[in-house]
């Protein structure tokens, strides 16, 4: 081979040395720029493909009964999700989701036409709509686990407990005022996808620590349910606008049952008026009537009048000034006991003109009339009373048989417990404790006595005219319980022209008030129905509901006959015999 070609040939080969040693020693400073230099990029970008941050938030805490039934809870439920670069057909795939699901296809199919990896679908969807949704088995489409709240025993003491809107969040009742408590805690972790998208793992036992804390309440579901159902067929019965019940532990102010009619469903409170929603056993006032005699008399026997003081009731018309006030049935001469017992709107006039519209003022308020009780539920009113030098004659009389005055049902079964508690009342109590997630007890309420309202004394006398109240002749036979000395007071009251002065005609409040065994009652029970039609008083309406609720939860709660005599026998002193 000539020189020339074997020249030639050796510069070819050095080119291709040159070529090569060039290549590998970009490729060796290539692979050090990634391998090394850039590791950590191209780690973060593996990895973000593979995995993301994600907030996971703990269920929503429980709320129960005294006996630990669940009234709130959370369910397991489903949240569609999708991963948009995953999406083939994004306008098919949105026509299609949208169809189910109820929603504007258009503002899916702009969700998934964006450049990212994750869309929020749906939130919270039922399991069936789930299963039809995996059935169409689009691409890009996937699922989480979420939570649903639910009410499982559906409108059973609904306004106290209240809901949650969309978010989880409270809107109304002991959801609203305890969000904060119950609300499940919130933390952002870094999840793990496959190749197709769909999330690995979540750690489980990190959701668990994040479920939010349960309230237990004082209620109990049983006596709940009793008081709903005898309220329910007593405004039916007399075709009435509304009704209230409350059943109340004397000794320590524990709520039993907070019930109301009409009620609502809370699963779906959407379909229903939202006037239907507040607790209107704290949040409304009304005027009483006569079960505000009660307190008139307690004020009496606490400023030295006994309960055989007798004052002449002027045979049932009684002017002052301008006015003239009324007693259903005419009597003369009768004595403080009896003016309880029959329900004298003149004796109790008499007795307030003597005893002094300051002296009465004083001990309502006593009592807790004119203040809010601060029980554990949000909207509580004060209800109406006026100052004293605001008081004519005819507002202290007024007021001394229960009108001129509006109080809160919540109001008016403490200061009824109140008697009953040996004239000590107590700070209502509707929540028990709060209970973490781990079954720890973070927060235990204990009864708390507010104020001695009136001697025990004074208290044990007033019993006692509330029991002749419910014995033969008294306004409240109808309350009566065989085996059990009840003790009670009705009350009747017109109801105020809204805007207007004065009073409405045919339009009444019924009421009811009492408590039983006489000797150490166990509960407080109170009943009132706004509006009923054809009869109306007290004691032809609200007693006799009254007396459902106690007899049931009575039963139940195994609280045994009194001894001896069916009803013990008392005398005009208002003294057992």
């Amino acid at each position: 081979m000539s020189d020339p070609v074997q020249k030639k040939i050796s510069n070819r080969i050095r080119f291709i040395q040159v070529v090569l040693v060039l290549i590998l020693t970009g490729l060796g400073i290539k692979s050090f720029d990634i391998q090394i230099l850039k590791a950590g990029e191209y780690a973060r970008r593996a990895e973000s493909g593979y995995s993301r941050h994600l907030t996971i938030k703990g269920e929503r805490g429980r709320i129960l009964d005294r006996h630990w039934n669940k009234l709130g809870a959370t369910l397991d439920a489903l949240t569609v999700t999708a991963d948009p670069i995953r999406i083939e057909a994004p306008v098919k795939t949105a026509r299609a989701l949208a169809l189910l699901l109820e929603m504007d296809h258009q503002d899916l199919a702009q969700k998934f036409s964006r450049n990212s990896r994750y869309a929020l679908v749906a939130e919270n969807i039922s399991p069936d709509l789930a299963l039809q949704v995996r059935a169409l088995n689009l691409p890009g489409i996937y699922f989480r686990k979420s939570f649903q709240r639910f009410y499982p025993n559906r409108d059973l003491a609904a306004q106290v407990i209240g809901f949650t809107g969309k978010e989880g969040v409270g809107l109304e009742g002991l959801e609203f005022k305890y969000n904060d408590v119950l609300e499940g805690h919130s933390v952002t972790i870094r999840v793990r996808r496959d190749g197709t998208g769909r999330i690995l793992d979540i750690d489980r036992k990190k959701q668990a620590e994040l479920r939010g804390n349960d309230v237990v309440l004082t209620l109990d579901k049983k006596i709940q349910l009793f008081t709903e159902t005898a309220l329910e067929e007593t405004v039916r019965k007399h075709q009435a606008k509304s009704g209230m019940a409350l059943v109340m532990h004397p000794a320590t102010g524990e709520l039993l049952a907070m019930a109301q009619y009409p009620r609502f469903n809370p699963n779906n409170y959407r379909e229903f008026d939202p006037s239907l929603y507040r607790n209107r056993s704290i949040t409304d006032a009304f005027e009483p009537g006569s079960t505000m005699k009660v307190f008139t008399a307690a004020a009496a026997l606490e400023n030295g009048m006994t309960p055989t003081a007798i004052f002449f009731c002027e045979n049932g018309r009684y002017r002052i000034g301008k006015y003239t006030v009324r007693d259903t049935h005419p009597h003369d001469w009768l004595s403080i006991n009896h003016i309880i017992a029959y329900s004298s709107n003149i004796g109790a006039v008499k007795i307030a003109e003597e005893m002094g519209r300051q002296t009465l003022h004083d001990y309502l308020i006593r009592f807790g009339f004119g203040n809010r009780t601060r029980v554990d539920c949000p909207g509580e009113t004060a209800g109406t009373l006026m100052s004293p030098e605001r008081w004519s004659r005819i507002d202290t009389g007024a007021i001394s048989f229960g009108q001129g005055i509006s109080v809160s049902a919540i109001q008016l079964i403490s200061g009824i417990s109140a008697i009953a508690n040996n004239g000590q009342i107590m700070k209502p109590m509707l929540v028990k404790k709060i209970v973490s997630s781990m079954g720890q007890d973070i927060q235990v309420f204990h009864p708390t006595p507010v104020r001695q309202a009136v001697s025990p004394r004074t208290a044990d006398r007033v019993k006692h005219m509330m029991a002749l109240a419910v014995q033969e002749k008294g306004t409240g036979t109808k309350a009566a319980l065989a085996g059990y000395n009840v003790c009670g007071k009705t009350g009747t009251a017109q109801k105020v022209i809204q805007g207007q002065k004065g009073y409405a005609k045919n339009i009444y409040t019924s009421v009811f008030a009492g408590f039983a065994p006489l000797q150490n009652p166990r509960l407080a029970v109170l009943v009132v129905v706004d509006e009923p039609q054809n009869k109306y008083y007290g004691g032809d309406v609200a007693a006799p509901a009254f007396k459902d609720i106690l007899a049931q939860s009575f039963n139940y709660l195994s609280i045994p006959p009194a001894t001896g005599s069916m009803v013990a026998a008392v005398t005009d002193q208002g003294e057992p015999l």
